[in-house]
């Protein structure tokens, strides 16, 4: 079964990413004395879901071939959150095999699964894709008064920064949360890059490097 949903909660049909600034106190675009932007990146979040049948030991092949046409009809990628929702406890085989294939996409299993509609049946199990897209609505907006305008900013303002940040952010839920490490860093990789640059073989003694000459023949 194959199928898609707007989440229901939908983060109160958008999150409007103002963590980063000051409450609006109901500031409007054409009433807006202050330099605080009121035209705001806004996210949305949609799931897309996939019933898959299983076995006791797993996901089928041909079910994970499902799968994966699946995921490249949506064109899965950096910023999709992935999640498995199983009836009962689930079965740890089931989940290694779904992981598996989304790793092709360079994407990790997510712990929790949102809620979606219908209840899981027994011997199958919900792939759940969510997908967050962000834009500034209603700009550009082109209300000022040319003739005694207060003293305001422009109705338009924000509209060009904010709407190039919410096309560009690879992850529209960093609008919202924004990005907290993880622990701390590990040393070993962070010099891998540095060894491998130290330990590479400068290119002229390989023979590599073309002669060329100002001469004639």
């Amino acid at each position: 079964m194959r199928r898609f949903t707007t989440s229901a909660a939908l983060l109160a049909i958008g999150v409007t990413a103002t963590a980063c600034g000051p409450t609006t106190n109901r500031l409007t675009p054409i009433s807006n004395p202050s330099l605080y932007s009121v035209n705001q990146p806004v996210v949305q979040r949609t799931d897309y879901v996939l019933d898959l049948n299983t076995t006791g030991a797993g996901v089928p092949a041909s079910e994970q071939d499902r799968l994966a046409a699946w995921l490249d009809s949506l064109q899965l990628g950096y910023g999709d959150q992935v999640s498995l929702d199983q009836s009962g406890y689930g079965e740890t085989g089931v989940r290694q095999d779904v992981a598996s294939v989304v790793a092709r996409y360079g994407l990790l299993l997510s712990d929790a699964a949102p809620i979606t509609a219908g209840a899981v049946q027994p011997g199958s199990a919900r792939v759940v894709v969510s997908r967050m897209t962000a834009s500034v609505p209603g700009c550009p907006i082109w209300e000022d008064e040319v003739v005694g305008a207060p003293e305001r900013t422009s109705t338009n303002f924000g509209c060009a920064t904010n709407s190039n940040l919410a096309a560009m952010v690879a992850d529209p839920s960093d609008l919202v949360l924004g990005q907290t490490r993880s622990g701390g860093g590990d040393p070993a990789a962070v010099n891998k890059a540095i060894e491998a640059y130290r330990n590479r073989i400068p290119t002229g003694s390989e023979g590599k490097l073309k002669s060329e000459t100002t001469g004639g023949k």
